[in-house]
């Protein structure tokens, strides 16, 4: 298997810091994956929110509809991954004007 982390996954992460709008990003977003791949990445990221928040696995599961392994997947990501879910919910919360504790429906 190749190495994840290359000039080619760099090149997708320039692409990605090169939107400027929502818009643009779902564009991009639709001609790269397909609807199902973008909805189980909306999916992991309201997981990643919502154990953030933490509110139990089977309340994620009900929402997201994602599975028990995948829920605890994004949760063991969460406390011991690279530190990209912390980082972007940090950066979200900083700009945020939701005020806190208000869950997403």
């Amino acid at each position: 298997m190749e190495n994840w982390d290359n000039e080619k996954t760099d090149r997708l992460i320039e692409a990605f810091l090169a939107l400027e709008s929502n818009n643009e990003g779902k564009k991009f977003l639709r001609d790269l994956m397909t609807e199902r791949e973008i909805i189980e990445f909306g999916n992991r990221w309201e997981a990643a929110k919502m154990l953030n928040r933490g509110i139990p696995y089977t309340r994620i599961e009900q929402k997201t509809g994602l599975s028990s392994t995948t829920v605890a997947r994004v949760a063991k990501w969460l406390r011991k991954g690279k530190g990209g879910y912390r980082l972007v919910l940090n950066k979200l919360n900083h700009h945020s004007s939701s005020p806190p504790g208000k869950e997403l429906r």
